[in-house]
């Protein structure tokens, strides 16, 4: 299924009508001992129903905390500011107890690790069956009968013989899936499932992705997958957004970032992945460390490690623009360059020196390169 989306409406703009999220200038911030960590800075969009949005980046990015910041998760010392509808609630600034009654009734969540989200002294279906008691007026055998039904759903067999077993008994990918069926019991309209393939094998990373498709195909259930693998994000997804030291660096449909990426950073993350033409060659990194977010380098926060950062790039953080497609957006001033050259031999290059070489040699630089 494809949906036409707005991922990133201006901060102003009201929610679309029939907007299933909302999402305007979201920031999260943690205060600790060496200063104010910006997790998460600006973030706007649109999800709608059915519609199955891709969120990647390295690990720091912001993908993770955002997400948390949805679903009031985050402890209470998070500064979060920003809005973020669902349907016609505001969430920000919601109680506990005002958002459990949405958690995993109206927006519900997969976990990384299956194994530390289920209790190992419960049952697998007498979890599920609490998960939707917890929401339903039923009594016990009915909710066991819907926790079965649930699992026969995500495919497992013989669900009323598993429902009895414990999470121990399961395996990886049987947990995960049983953790889908937690998240879309009680059907909610939202899902955010937080890398649900990790350290799972190719074939059970097939059958879980098969089974959150049929979850959005059945429950016009909006998604919005994080993760690091960009092939799950190709095999699953129609938006994608990649996030870069807490905000967005580029959005856009998954054809048209995925084959003509804008910013820099989605080229060096792209040009990262193993290919069957690139089989005998070394992979090309991207050079260097995303920078800290307690002390931000003044202008592009790609800068240091970017093969086409310029004396501009230091001159404030690029806005996020409309680039050569409708809805394609990319936060970098030269986007343009990236579009009528060969960045991934840039990159290619780069690797072979040093990165900071590519930076003008300036007071601003060599102090931005030396945080």
């Amino acid at each position: 299924m494809t949906v036409t989306m707005d991922v990133f409406p201006p901060d102003g703009l009201p929610p679309a009508a029939d907007a299933a999220l909302a999402v305007r200038d979201l920031s999260v911030a943690f205060p600790t001992e060496d200063g104010t960590v910006h997790a998460v800075r600006h973030i706007s969009f649109d999800l709608r129903p059915g519609e199955v949005l891709g969120v990647v980046g390295e690990s720091g990015s912001g993908k993770s905390v955002s997400s948390m910041a949805l679903m009031g998760l985050l402890p209470k010392t998070a500064k979060i500011t920003g809005s973020v509808k669902f349907g016609d609630t505001e969430l920000i600034g919601m109680s506990d107890k005002q958002l459990r009654k949405i958690r995993g009734n109206g927006i519900a969540m997969i976990f990384q690790d299956p194994m530390t989200s289920l209790n190992p002294v419960y049952t697998v279906g007498w979890q599920l069956a609490e998960a939707y008691q917890a929401h339903h007026k039923v009594n016990k055998q009915q909710a066991w009968r819907r926790a079965i039904e649930m699992l026969d759903i995500v495919g497992i067999p013989q669900p009323d013989r598993r429902a009895k077993q414990y999470p121990f008994e399961f395996s990886g990918g049987m947990r995960q899936r049983a953790m889908i069926a937690m998240a879309v019991i009680n059907d909610p309209s939202i899902i955010i499932a937080d890398e649900p393939t990790t350290a799972l094998d190719v074939t059970v990373q097939a059958q879980v992705l098969d089974t959150l498709r049929q979850m959005r195909d059945e429950f016009s259930a909006a998604i919005i997958m994080i993760t690091h693998d960009l092939g799950v994000v190709t095999g699953i997804a129609d938006r994608v957004q990649v996030m870069y030291a807490g905000t967005m660096v580029e959005s856009g449909s998954v054809s048209s970032v995925f084959v003509r990426p804008r910013m820099p950073y989605t080229v060096g993350l792209l040009s990262s992945i193993p290919r069957a033409e690139t089989v005998g060659t070394r992979l090309t990194p991207i050079k260097g460390a995303p920078p800290s977010l307690v002390n931000m380098p003044p202008g592009c926060p790609f800068s240091p490690r970017c093969p086409l950062a310029r004396a501009d790039c230091l001159d404030g953080e690029p806005e996020l623009v409309e680039v050569d497609e409708i809805n394609h957006l990319a936060r970098c001033k030269h986007w343009d360059e990236v579009a009528t050259s060969d960045p991934r031999q840039m990159f290619v290059a780069a690797a072979e020196t040093d990165v900071d070489d590519t930076l003008p040699d300036t007071d601003a630089a060599t102090e931005l390169m030396t945080e």
